[in-house]
């Protein structure tokens, strides 16, 4: 088996086995620690950009299915492990994760220290980091991982282009597309939602020409602050519409009413995290991948927290005072992950139902 070299932007160079795709890429060096959920994660679009280490020691040992997707086509630049399992073994299996990463263009690189490698992103923060084959010249390679500006579209790569619906026949959903995961529309689908993705530049009077009842604003990559024009459509559309927002689109929402955001030194990316819900002290493990979160000295008095995360106190979910609106840093949908906070979107439901109840008592 071929070597392949992972080296950091703090000048750490780890050696280890190359799997999937053989091409040479960099991004930005990310971990999470979820115990399994691999294609979820990896299909998950807001790894974007993103080179992305799996804490646990195997991964791989259940191949790739026809139902673990997040997205069709993933987006993140490579796959650090400790160990790739050569066979997979579950009767939804139908590829190995080799032969994904191979299809999908995405290197992988094997046989290294992940624990290693977590602490110093854990210590330093995260960085710009290479995937490139042993072959080549370490002080060239070096040298362009230095020069390396990292893109900051990644919403606009991930965004669909054109609108699509999700049809059903229930409650008229319009979901702004900022990096969605599946997993959320799945959610939709199970509670009969018609669901219409859009694309993340929509304007708000576009979205209200669609008559919904609710809009939900998507997770996605990257940071926030890279598209201001999603502030207006917010700005456009709350009070009007009840707002439903997950990961990106949480911190939209906040940006949208006076908040600001902070990157995270090595941000959250998981299925272990808990929260707690500050009114009834009820505490949900969640799904978690931001690497920006919501500065609480700086939220607006329009908005109260409602949610925070146990171990940094961190804002994990905020609520408008005055409108219809809420928002969530962390996955309700899962997938991979618990299902703890699911009923969040029974939550939005309801309050569509008491928002069209308050204006048909107008």
């Amino acid at each position: 088996m071929a070597k392949r070299l992972l080296i950091l932007e703090d000048g750490t160079i780890f050696e280890g086995k190359a799997f999937g795709a053989d091409v040479d890429v960099t991004g930005e060096i990310v971990f999470s620690t979820g115990m399994t959920g691999y294609q979820e994660s990896i299909t998950d679009q807001s790894y974007n950009g993103q080179i992305l280490t799996f804490t646990y020691p195997l991964v791989g040992n259940y191949g790739v299915n026809r139902d673990d997707y997040e997205s069709i086509k993933p987006t993140c630049k490579g796959v650090v492990v400790a160990e790739a399992a050569r066979r997979a073994s579950n009767w939804r299996n139908q590829m190995t994760l080799d032969e994904f990463l191979k299809a999908k263009n995405i290197p992988g690189i094997s046989g290294i220290d992940t624990r290693a490698l977590t602490k110093i992103i854990r210590q330093h923060g995260t960085m710009k980091a290479t995937l490139a084959n042993a072959g080549d010249s370490i002080d060239h390679l070096q040298d362009q991982l230095r020069a390396t500006v990292l893109p900051t579209n990644n919403i606009e790569q991930v965004s669909t282009k054109t609108a699509y619906p999700a049809p059903g026949i229930g409650k008229n959903i319009v979901l702004v597309d900022f990096g969605l995961k599946h997993s959320i529309l799945r959610e939709f689908s199970k509670r009969d939602c018609n669901v219409t993705v859009v694309p993340h530049d929509i304007t708000a009077e576009e979205i209200l020409h669609l008559n919904p009842d609710g809009v939900m604003l998507s997770n996605g990559p990257g940071n926030p602050t890279d598209v201001p024009h999603a502030l207006d459509m917010i700005r456009g559309v709350q009070g009007k519409i009840p707002i439903f927002g997950i990961c990106m689109g949480h911190q939209l929402f906040s940006l949208a009413n006076g908040a600001t955001t902070y990157k995270m030194k090595f941000g959250h990316r998981g299925f272990n995290h808990a929260v707690r819900e500050i009114a009834t002290g009820r505490v949900d493990f969640t799904s978690q991948n931001h690497g920006f979160a919501v500065d609480r000295e700086t939220l607006p008095d329009c908005l109260m927290v409602t949610h925070e995360e146990i171990n940094d106190k961190s804002v994990e979910g905020v609520r408008h005072r005055d409108f219809p609106a809420f928002s969530v840093q962390f996955h309700p949908d899962a997938a991979p992950g618990p299902h703890d906070a699911s009923y969040l979107f029974d939550e939005f439901l309801e309050l569509i139902d008491a928002f069209k109840a308050d204006q048909a008592n107008r």
